[in-house]
């Protein structure tokens, strides 16, 4: 690789490294109440939500309408959405769900899986965005540092969204902080195999569909898992007063580095 390639690779590390960074912020964290669960899962919902419908089915609906054309490309965006959202539940119809009512029971293997279905995404997300940051780095260095510092701003509450709910399941920190981590180094790893092998393939129209999926995936998961989980633990407004803050600091770092 060249020192221009390099570089452009350590600044999609970078990038991917936050997420684990956002699983950490979460962990810090020494009190399991009610309260907290119900107000750490209400903030991962929103940073869900927000990012899916304002940040990534806007560039699946961007990339494809420049490959197919406006209302072709809308309609393409929209089926991504939704294939997005029977993918991800097909998922989770077969992944055996625990028994019992979780409101009362507080199901710990519940929230596990929630958490390993979030990282699914996440991950599935940060590969093509690591192609997509690296290979800006390699054209522009300076358009690189800047792509690459508003997506680990992004990552950071992509991985609270990540560990939070397997650290509130009574999980080990190690383990919650992992699972973060690992989702966050598909991002270096889309680099790669994008750049070395799969370059020649990529298109606006496969990005848009990816990205539209992914988009589809993580609403699904939100209002599916995350809100009913933390309403379960908590029926004070904490959920949504935390469902907004993800929200706000999620659009404040679209604002601020755009």
């Amino acid at each position: 690789m060249t020192q221009n390639e390099i570089f452009a690779f350590l600044l999609t590390l970078s990038a991917g490294i936050s997420t684990g960074i956002g699983g950490l912020i979460t962990l810090f964290s020494k009190s399991r109440t009610n309260r907290f669960l119900a107000g750490s899962l209400g903030f991962s919902a929103g940073v869900m939500v927000y990012i899916s419908m304002v940040e990534i089915f806007s560039k699946s609906r961007d990339f494809l309408q420049s490959s197919l054309g406006t209302t072709n490309g809308y309609w393409a965006a929209a089926v991504s959405f939704f294939f997005g959202i029977l993918f991800i539940a097909l998922i989770d119809y077969f992944i055996p769900s625990a028994e019992g009512d979780i409101g009362h029971t507080k199901d710990t293997s519940t929230l596990k899986r929630m958490g390993l279905l979030t990282a699914l995404a996440i991950g599935i997300h940060n590969f093509p965005e690591g192609m997509t940051t690296f290979t800006s780095a390699v054209k522009d260095p300076h358009l690189g540092i800047a792509i690459a510092i508003a997506i680990a701003i992004h990552n950071i509450p992509e991985g609270i969204a990540t560990a939070a709910p397997i650290y509130c399941s009574g999980g080990s920190r190690k383990r919650a902080a992992v699972i973060s981590f690992i989702s966050g180094l598909t991002e270096p790893l889309g680099a790669l195999i994008g750049y070395l092998l799969l370059k020649p393939f990529f298109s606006d129209t496969m990005f848009g569909v990816l990205f539209g999926m992914v988009a589809g995936m993580m609403i699904f998961i939100s209002i599916e898992e995350l809100l009913p989980m933390a309403r379960s633990y908590e029926k004070s407004r904490i959920t949504i007063i935390g469902f907004v803050a993800g929200m706000m600091v999620i659009a404040s770092s679209l604002i601020l580095f755009s």
